[in-house]
């Protein structure tokens, strides 16, 4: 599915349908360039799944993985933009992180962790705004 989004309200209602899909298991991998959309997405989809709009969402681009808490499950949000590949990824608990909800931005360096059920965001630059293209599960494109 491909998207236009205009602007920063467009890319908040998208985020806010996502999470109101999200269960534990479910697993987001965001993808494109720098200053696409990547971190907006996440922040609007974590202060929707927190229920609070002024939730501290802080990108992950030095700590690689910040986590919140909300009724469905912990939301582990990840930026894999600082790592080489996915060796490290056991130290930051990424087994543990898949029984949550989880955000990865810059999934490309997941290799062969990348899971096969994940939706996928694929970023890119759009006049106005940005666009994104969606890819996944059905469940995620079905009318609520």
């Amino acid at each position: 599915m491909h998207l236009v989004l205009p602007d920063e309200a467009a890319t908040q209602a998208l985020a806010e349908k996502l999470a109101a899909r999200a269960q534990p298991g479910d697993v987001l991998l965001l993808s494109g360039p720098l200053g696409a959309g990547k971190t907006s997405l996440c922040r609007a989809f974590i202060r929707a799944l927190t229920e609070n709009p002024a939730q501290e969402v802080p990108s992950p681009s030095f700590t690689l993985l910040q986590t919140y808490e909300c009724r469905k499950a912990s939301i582990w949000h990840y930026d894999l933009w600082r790592l080489e590949d996915h060796l490290s990824l056991e130290e930051l608990g990424w087994d543990e992180a898949l029984e949550h909800i989880v955000l990865v931005e810059w999934p490309e360096r997941l290799g062969p962790l990348t899971p096969a059920h994940a939706l996928w965001l694929t970023f890119s630059y759009a006049t106005p705004g940005r666009a994104v293209e969606l890819s996944g599960a059905q469940r995620w494109f079905d009318a609520a």
